[in-house]
């Protein structure tokens, strides 16, 4: 089971026009306790972002004094601006409602953002995903994980009765144990485990047959391979 961006979103968002002025931002930043505010234009559609960290530009660089020179140029700009459409990042990183909380995840330890901003086909905003809302995942009990790793992974994907290998969760921590087919099934189970919604870490206990004796002539045809000095 893969959790859905839409299902996890908040679809109340607090949002301005590009003509928002700082002041106002800065009162509604306080008033409605978010961080960062999408900057819708006149047709609806999402065209920036504006953060507590663009507003603090203007504050830290007032008097730049000798770090004027050094200072990037959309950094003295932010600094002068007056409205949400002087102060926002853009283009912005998004997601669609359809995609997964792991993807969305993925997008925001990528580009180091705490928030983004859920897009509809067309554009339009349709909801914000926040880092804690994607740590809502890990809420999954361990009975629900236990059951979509036997019924769904192990029997369903793999073909191998879950009756046959020993399958423990505690707290989102997953033990494996057992003896699989080969030690290629074992590490294809592990690795296919790791990205079950909800769980936390696995647990790899499982008895590996050992591997068949490679023939002497095997292992001269290796070592013929190998380039001379």
């Amino acid at each position: 089971m893969k959790t859905a961006v839409k299902d996890v979103m908040t679809t109340r968002v607090i949002w301005v026009k590009p003509g928002a002025t700082f002041r106002g931002m800065a009162v509604a930043l306080r008033e409605n306790r978010v961080s960062a505010f999408p900057v819708i234009d006149d047709d609806g559609k999402l065209v920036g972002v504006v953060s507590e960290a663009d507003m603090l530009t203007k504050e830290a660089l007032a008097d730049p004094g000798v770090l004027g020179g050094l200072l990037h140029h959309r950094d003295q700009a932010k600094a002068r601006g007056v409205t949400a459409g002087d102060l926002m990042t853009a283009p912005v990183v998004t997601v669609a409602p359809e995609d997964t909380v792991e993807h969305a995840a993925r997008l925001m330890y990528t580009h180091k953002v705490k928030r983004l901003p859920v897009t509809d086909a067309n554009g339009h905003l349709a909801g914000i995903i926040s880092r804690a809302d994607v740590l809502a995942i890990f809420d999954r009990t361990d009975e629900d994980i236990r059951g979509e790793i036997a019924d769904d992974v192990i029997a369903g994907e793999f073909l191998v009765d879950p009756r046959t290998l020993g399958l423990a969760v505690r707290d989102g921590i997953v033990t494996l144990s057992g003896t699989p087919e080969n030690s290629q099934v074992g590490r294809d189970i592990l690795r296919r485990v790791r990205h079950v919604q909800g769980v936390v870490a696995v647990r790899d206990r499982f008895h590996y047959p050992p591997r068949p004796s490679e023939r002497s002539e095997d292992l001269f045809d290796v070592a013929a391979n190998f380039p001379m000095d």
